[in-house]
C-alpha cells in the first residue's frame, strides 16, 4: 500500500509538472524596422535650353525639335541629339536658335557596313535610325559600321 501511495505521488507531481512547464504561445513578434526607400525625383531637361536651343533636331534641317529623341514633325525621320544644347549659352554665337544639322555619314561605310541594321536580321539596313523596311521593326545602331 506503502508503493502506491508513493506511486500516485510521483505521478501526481509528475502531471503538475507538465501542466506548469507548459510553454504559452506567443504572438511573433512585429518587424518594427522599417524598410529604407529612397525616392529619385528625376528633373526632365527643358526641350530647349535659356539660348533656345533644341535638346534633339531633325538631321535634315527641318524647323523645330523637340526634348526627346521622337520622329520629326515635318519629315518624319527620327531626331538626333543636339550636342549644342548642353554647350555653354555664353560660347555659343549664332543667329539662329536651331544648330547646324550634323554632316551625314553615308548609309554604309567602305566596307559596306550598314551604320543602322534591323533588330530582327532582315537583308539591308539604314544610314539614320528608323525602321526596317521589309518588316517594320526598329533598327539598331551597328558598332561595326565605326570599326
Amino acid at each position: 500500500m506503502k508503493s502506491i501511495k508513493i506511486l500516485s505521488t510521483l505521478l501526481f507531481g509528475l502531471a503538475i509538472t507538465f501542466t506548469s512547464c507548459k510553454e504559452e504561445t506567443k504572438a511573433p513578434k512585429q518587424n518594427t524596422v522599417k524598410p529604407v526607400t529612397t525616392t529619385r525625383t528625376a528633373t526632365a531637361e527643358p526641350a530647349q535650353n535659356t539660348s533656345g536651343t533644341w535638346h534633339y533636331i531633325c538631321m535634315k534641317g527641318c524647323p523645330g525639335g523637340s526634348g526627346t529623341a521622337e520622329n520629326c514633325k515635318t519629315c518624319g525621320m527620327t531626331l538626333i541629339h543636339n550636342q549644342a544644347y548642353h554647350a555653354n549659352a555664353n560660347n555659343v554665337q549664332s543667329s539662329s536658335p536651331f544648330a547646324a544639322p550634323p554632316t551625314a555619314e553615308p548609309s554604309q561605310n567602305a566596307a559596306g557596313v550598314w551604320h543602322y541594321t534591323c533588330t530582327k536580321g532582315c537583308m539591308g539596313g539604314s544610314g539614320t535610325a528608323g525602321t526596317c523596311k521589309s518588316c517594320g521593326n526598329a533598327l539598331a545602331h551597328n558598332a561595326a559600321y565605326h570599326g
